[in-house]
């Protein structure tokens, strides 16, 4: 081997370990079996620097998250939450008969449309409505579910399933039907969102005679109505607010004189709000 040759050896490390051409003996490099072999023999050996821990470089987990303040303005999944509290409460009021808590759901100017039937252009004339006709002698059970959302700012639209059932026990009549509520809210300068307008569709409705279960029993009725064998007995009933026994069902709840039961009656479904 000539002398050019023995300058181009790079020759071993201090540490024993061979270097590749080119490299000093700080950017050796190790092997692992070299290394094993090496701690093995209880040899002191230095890592190269690009090998060393960095120690004043803090370990992280990436990049720092700013910490954010909370935000003062609702998000959009907040309102549509509090919509969905504002119908739940409608429906309850509704059922419960808390007229008080029912028109606080709503804008003065509310309006409300149901079908070709009722139409009213003021929160006071529903009311007034519903207070006549769904006094303690109307049982009343309102479902909605299946919301579908969408919020604009300070404005919503909504459309709901209904399921609901009415009970007239003075008048043996049952009605079940079902509907699309259409609902628009607002949000007021209060802060929470209100009815601007609400109304549905019928998708079906029934009307049964409870003559045609006489195995059927009111046992329970906040309203004071219990149904009897020998027929409804009043407990603590407000007669100015019960229906008289000789008025059809249309009549107890403000209709037209037909005779029930009848094919084209249709007075109820869609007054029930």
């Amino acid at each position: 081997m000539d002398q050019g040759e023995e300058r181009n050896d790079p020759g071993p490390d201090p540490g024993g370990f061979p270097r590749r051409p080119g490299q000093n003996s700080d950017t050796a490099a190790f092997s692992g079996a070299a290394l094993a072999a090496a701690l093995g023999a209880g040899l002191d050996i230095s890592l190269p620097p690009r090998l060393e821990p960095e120690t004043d470089v803090p370990l992280t987990m990436g990049p720092a998250r700013p910490n954010p303040s909370p935000s003062t303005t609702p998000t959009v999944s907040e309102d549509v939450l509090e919509i969905h509290r504002l119908k739940f409460r409608y429906v309850r009021a509704l059922d419960s008969k808390l007229w008080e808590d029912f028109a606080e759901t709503m804008i003065p100017e509310a309006t409300a449309t149901y079908s070709e039937y009722l139409q009213f252009e003021s929160r006071e004339a529903f009311l007034t409505f519903l207070r006549n006709t769904l006094g303690p002698h109307v049982i009343t059970e309102h479902r909605c579910d299946h919301p579908e959302i969408d919020v604009n700012g300070d404005r919503a639209d909504g459309v709901w399933y209904l399921s609901d059932t009415v009970l007239i026990p003075e008048n043996n009549m049952l009605l079940r039907g079902a509907a699309f509520y259409t609902d628009e809210y607002v949000r007021c300068d209060d802060g929470h969102w209100r009815i601007a307008h609400t109304g549905y569709e019928r998708t079906y409705e029934v009307v049964l005679s409870l003559s045609d279960l006489p195995s059927l029993r009111l046992t329970a009725n906040r309203w004071g109505l219990i149904q009897q064998s020998d027929g409804v007995e009043a407990v603590e009933r407000d007669p100015r607010e019960t229906a008289r026994r000789d008025e059809t069902p249309e009549e107890s709840i403000g209709g037209s004189n037909q005779q029930y039961p009848a094919s084209e009656h249709r007075a109820f479904g869609p007054r029930t709000a």
